[in-house]
């Protein structure tokens, strides 16, 4: 590593470039620290990467190695105590964290640790995060990350160690694209439709209806009959008592957490019940 960390992430190895001086007013900056910086070109695709092209959303992404100081770049070591495996050691994930403190606007920014030990990430979670206007994602690797890094980052930043489920990965950064998706398609002006957006999966704790396009036959299969009927009433009935009828027969925790179901609703979900 130099004397001094690059300014940007943004290097050969890292497909991902600081687009945060090109944006002129972003309506989020997001900052990811990675020792696979590489692994995250795939943000520059689809409706992020033209969100970042349009300056709506500052992105860089920070190689931990470049904040090593010996010739083998070392980010790693055995745990104390013993035990299978090594621990990210504390000083690089430091000093990139002090890094992206400097380059940041000076409010507090929010750091998302990806953690089988966090709290589970979710469709609530992504829209209280989508009104951030700094996130950090630190991408651990191996056993994870020197405590005492991740207890001084609490002093710096607002720190959330964030599960994606139930299961165990070999690093952060599938973790950290999944949740930079979920958010940043919430934030104004990057889907192109906002109206899609309330009628998704999760929006309203339901699952979503089934959809269909043209042809209207289609291998001896047809698109129901209700749909092609001009009724917008009957049409919204029929989607709304099928996101009840698949959130019941999928996600039945999801239903249960329900309290505003109407009357209607209520009428739908015993029907199903009862044709099981």
């Amino acid at each position: 590593m130099s004397e001094n960390p690059p300014v940007t992430g943004g290097d050969a190895a890292a497909p991902v470039t600081d687009t945060r001086a090109e944006a002129a007013d972003p309506r989020m900056s997001i900052d990811v620290v990675s020792i696979f910086p590489e692994y995250l070109a795939g943000l520059q695709l689809s409706l992020i990467g033209k969100a970042v092209d349009r300056g709506q959303l500052g992105l860089a992404v920070h190689d931990l190695r470049d904040f090593t100081f010996d010739r083998h770049n070392t980010v790693d070591d055995s745990p104390y105590g013993g035990g299978a495996g090594m621990v990210m050691k504390a000083e690089p994930w430091a000093l990139a964290l002090e890094h992206v403190l400097a380059g940041g606007s000076g409010e507090k920014p929010t750091l998302i640790v990806p953690s089988p030990a966090g709290a589970v990430f979710d469709q609530r979670i992504a829209e209280d995060l989508a009104s951030r206007k700094h996130l950090v994602f630190a991408c651990g690797r191996y056993e994870g990350i020197d405590q005492r890094v991740i207890d001084w980052a609490g002093e710096h930043f607002e720190l959330l160690p964030m599960s994606i489920g139930d299961y165990v990965l070999n690093g952060g950064e599938v973790a950290s694209m999944v949740m930079i998706e979920a958010v940043s398609r919430l934030i104004p002006g990057i889907i192109g439709n906002p109206e899609s957006l309330t009628e998704e999966s999760h929006e309203d704790g339901l699952l979503e209806y089934p959809i269909y396009t043209k042809p209207a036959e289609w291998r001896g299969r047809e698109v129901p009959e209700i749909l092609l009927s001009g009724n917008h009433a009957a049409i919204a009935r029929w989607r709304r008592d099928r996101r009840l009828e698949r959130t019941a027969e999928v996600r039945p925790d999801l239903l249960a957490r329900l309290t505003d179901l109407s009357k209607e609703d209520l009428a739908a979900i015993e029907r199903f019940e009862s044709e099981r």
